[in-house]
């Protein structure tokens, strides 16, 4: 059991590096392995198989991240449901939490109410017990929900949430693999990203610029991603030039990675910027695209 946790967990890292075009059906063949070791009979007893199943719940997850990542919507929304199941059957509130913050995510795009009421519902998963940095997750998915659906109130709720369950951590306290990432500069980025998304640009820009500063560029996919939304508050706040040099950093970044995402975002931005094309920055920018 120890060994298909630790597999689970170095598997995990290649989402740090690698798009969901070329990590899906690693991940997706895990879920098939770890499913198939009950019927070789190697494993006995309830308290066993309740880890199994939680394990499986966080493989299940993680597949689904990254069909969603690469642009397989419903085989994503599939494993997210398949992951909701087995935390449920586990009894793991964590994971059932993490999953109902997946569908959210998932259904953004078709369904905003919808999915503000998946990410409500995931923060209602929280107990006194819930690790610190998973609440700060499940409450950052609240907040970007609300910020796409336009509600602003409800972001700003949802970020202060994050915030203090990320102050109040206790030191030692054991936290999931599958949300320790979650850190101030991660909260930075979701804030900025919240704020750009709610056309308020003079608190996007410097809250973006400050956790971007410290985020590495060996992580192309979400940094890429990330720059998107500063490039964009750029433009919301009238800094043509400063988008498109943003901008030119997200797609130099973005040229690559296997996944659907950085383009999608970073699209609309060079559309933006077209109108703009007599200044030499954004010129160099839609030249390089062209080419």
């Amino acid at each position: 059991m120890d060994r298909l946790r630790e597999r689970t967990v170095r598997l995990r890292r290649l989402d740090d590096i690698l798009g969901g075009g070329d990590t899906y059906r690693v991940y997706l063949a895990e879920v098939q392995r770890t499913k198939a070791v009950p019927q070789r009979g190697s494993f006995a007893g309830d308290d066993v198989r309740r880890h199994l199943t939680v394990l499986l719940a966080e493989q299940a997850q993680q597949a689904g991240w990254a069909a969603f990542d690469g642009g397989r919507g419903k085989e994503a929304a599939s494993l997210y449901e398949e992951g909701r199941t087995y935390a449920r059957e586990a009894g793991d509130s964590d994971l059932h939490g993490n999953s109902l913050a997946f569908l959210a995510c998932g259904t953004l795009a078709h369904d905003r109410r919808t999915a503000v009421g998946f990410a409500q519902d995931s923060c209602a998963t929280i107990t006194d017990r819930t690790p610190a940095t998973v609440r700060a997750l499940l409450y950052e998915r609240l907040a970007w929900a609300c910020a796409v659906n336009g509600e602003a109130a409800g972001t700003e709720a949802a970020l202060d949430s994050a915030r203090e369950s990320l102050e109040t951590a206790q030191d030692g306290e054991p936290q999931p693999d599958w949300s320790v990432w979650v850190d101030r500069t991660e909260l930075g980025i979701m804030t900025g990203r919240c704020w750009t998304e709610l056309a308020r640009p003079l608190r996007a820009v410097p809250a973006l610029t400050d956790a971007l500063g410290r985020y590495p560029d060996e992580y192309a996919r979400d940094k890429a991603l990330y720059l998107s939304w500063l490039a964009e508050a750029f433009l919301r706040a009238g800094e043509v030039e400063q988008a498109a040099v943003t901008a030119d950093r997200a797609l130099h970044l973005a040229t690559g990675v296997a996944s659907i995402r950085p383009m999608q975002r970073i699209a609309p931005v060079l559309e933006s910027l077209r109108p703009h094309g007599q200044l030499p920055e954004v010129r160099g920018v839609l030249e390089r695209v062209a080419s």
